[in-house]
């Protein structure tokens, strides 16, 4: 075994089962998102490869819950048990800096680097196990979800944008809250996209007293408000991201305000039976445009504008 091996993780560089962990890790994030594969082209290669690692553990339960597991025939109580040592695994990762699941590895590795502990990862597996067995939600058990399954991504993703950057406690505090508030509006804006999807294939109905076999206009532009909400928080927040995450947060930013404007135009009949998505031309003019360091802004109308700024 490596020497570096007994080192804490954040003082070690990387060995060779370290490296191949993360290689894993980066393959997962190429092969299940376009958007998000996207957007972390623009991270500072370091950055980017603690993304990569947060982003394949997400992808790991996602597919404990919803995927291979479902797939191999796995009943309820045995995805359960799955999840639970996957958390298990995880949690120990995060101890002692080794795994022999690479994905999980690799997490570790970044999570005693920049810092991500119980505090995130609890909630965030505790959200996918409601996954398992949850078909409804309430107010409070959507907001919980929420926070599970997204705000707390956003502050991982977070804690590696920040790792190294001196940054004063509440310019920290106020990150921290565009963070969950931009995760929160990639859920929902998920879950409104999928709408038709989730209750037909996996019968769920994530958004509280909505029946999709009755969704109306009225209730997609509640909705839709909300998420506007988050994302004028979110962007409120860009500036003052480190250089090395900025372009790719406005991306991803972008690319959701994109499609939040096609749902708002999408009548909600359409929206309960179709998927709505962004075609690659338009994500590659975004794209451009965020690499180019053009910052969305606000209008006086509420709605999102990009100006060509350098960010």
């Amino acid at each position: 075994m490596s020497s570096a091996r007994g080192k804490s993780g954040s003082d070690r560089e990387p060995d060779l089962y370290d490296r191949v962990a993360m290689e894993t890790a980066a393959i997962v994030i190429r092969r299940y998102s376009t958007s998000f594969g996207l957007a972390s082209r623009l991270l500072a290669p370091s950055v980017r490869q603690h993304v990569e690692n947060i982003y394949a553990l997400v992808r790991l339960a996602d597919e404990v819950v919803d995927g291979v597991a479902a797939a191999a025939d796995l009943e309820s109580g045995e995805i359960a048990e799955r999840l639970d040592a996957l958390e298990r695994e995880t949690h120990e990762a995060l101890a002692c800096g080794y795994s022999t699941n690479l994905v999980v590895h690799a997490f570790g590795y970044t999570a005693r680097r920049v810092g991500i502990g119980e505090d995130l990862t609890t909630p965030f597996f505790r959200s996918m196990r409601a996954d398992v067995s949850q078909r409804e939600h309430t107010p409070e058990s959507f907001d919980d979800y929420v926070y599970g399954s997204a705000e707390v991504v956003g502050l991982m993703c977070l804690a590696a944008f920040l790792d190294g950057v001196p940054t004063a406690p509440a310019e920290r505090a106020r990150l921290e809250d565009g963070a969950r508030h931009l995760g929160a509006a990639f859920q929902k804006i998920n879950f409104l996209r999928d709408l038709a999807a989730d209750f037909e294939a996996l019968g769920r109905s994530y958004f509280p007293g909505v029946d999709v076999t009755t969704f109306s206009e009225a209730e997609k532009l509640r909705i839709v408000a909300g998420i506007d909400d988050d994302l004028r928080i979110a962007r409120s927040c860009l500036r003052g991201l480190p250089p090395s995450s900025r372009r790719a947060v406005v991306l991803a930013q972008r690319l959701f305000e994109e499609l939040t404007e096609r749902l708002r135009r999408t009548p909600a009949s359409v929206l309960a039976a179709t998927r709505i998505r962004v075609p690659n031309p338009v994500k590659v003019r975004i794209a451009v445009g965020a690499a180019l360091g053009r910052v969305p802004q606000e209008h006086p109308s509420g709605t999102a504008r990009t100006q060509a700024r350098e960010i």
